[in-house]
């Protein structure tokens, strides 16, 4: 597969999920706008024509690096039959991020009315689940849902982690979720950045989403790159946070937009490729800073 690899976007990415059509157009969109790593997610694999093998040898074709693999849900704080049921499920999920050779599991925090609030149990399963990444080299990035039933912002995910105490278990961090539950952002200053896995990117076009109801609407289906919404400064200050705190990994914009999955691909991937230079050149000014720090928002104008 041709790539146009751009070595100024180095360290950020798309998700799959912001893309229509087989993996394959998808992962070539990506490559010609420069992009050098992709987000996965299982229906990448499980949904593929020729299944799990043909998907993960269509990723090694394109040349792109495994961000990491989306996402294990509702695992934490289940007893009984749906605790074995659920480790069940991460097993196969880990084996599916082994064979894509990425080396990060994006877990997401329980919504769950069956789950207990109980924090030190809740750290205890991820603990239990750190320990079966061990074996395959996976590292476990815990994400906070801003609708999550116990765990809703960065702050508490933060809380369990550390409880959990292993050092393959750390954050998985979405501006998203940060910015529809309002969590001051001077909270970022208390991360430990080796413990920050995973930092994924997307604003929305209205100020505020006032239920949790409407936060699970607004996620699923009108994010939009960085750059396009209403919460810029917002973002701005995070990016420009995480990168005085130490974090040095990697940015994925994880962007579920219905009128996206109805565009070509290539101009959503070109939207993508405009929002990762500002923020590589303008935001975070990795090469010679441009006169125009707001840049994008006169390409997209």
């Amino acid at each position: 597969m041709s790539s146009g690899f751009n070595s100024a976007i180095a360290g950020f990415g798309m998700d799959t999920i912001t893309l229509a059509g087989p993996i394959e157009a998808k992962l070539e969109a990506m490559a010609e706008a420069g992009f050098s790593q992709v987000m996965l997610k299982a229906n990448d694999l499980v949904g593929h024509p020729g299944g799990v093998k043909a998907a993960v040898q269509a990723v090694r074709n394109s040349g792109l690096r495994g961000t990491g693999f989306q996402v294990l849900r509702d695992f934490e704080g289940l007893s009984g039959h749906l605790h074995q049921y659920k480790v069940d499920i991460a097993k196969s999920m880990l084996e599916m991020c082994a064979a894509l050779d990425c080396k990060v599991l994006l877990a997401c925090s329980s919504t769950s009315t069956h789950a207990t609030q109980d924090l030190d149990a809740i750290a205890r399963d991820l603990r239990k689940l750190a320990m079966l990444a061990v074996p395959l080299g996976i590292k476990i990035a815990y994400e906070s849902l801003s609708w999550g039933r116990t765990i809703n912002e960065f702050t508490t995910a933060w809380d369990v982690v550390c409880r959990a105490d292993c050092p393959n278990l750390g954050l998985g961090i979405d501006s998203y979720h940060i910015l529809a539950a309002k969590t001051p952002l001077d909270e970022i200053d208390y991360l430990d950045p080796s413990k920050i896995f995973l930092v994924q990117l997307a604003d929305f076009m209205w100020q505020e989403t006032r239920t949790f109801e409407e936060r699970m609407s607004t996620a699923r289906t009108f994010r939009v790159f960085p750059g396009e919404g209403v919460h810029t400064d917002d973002l701005v200050n995070l990016v420009i946070k995480l990168d005085r705190l130490g974090y040095r990994g990697d940015y994925s914009f994880e962007v579920f937009n219905d009128d996206y999955v109805n565009l070509p691909l290539p101009m959503v991937a070109e939207r993508a490729k405009r929002s990762a230079l500002w923020l590589a050149e303008d935001v975070l000014r990795r090469s010679v800073p441009l006169p125009n720090q707001l840049r994008l928002k006169e390409r997209l104008a």
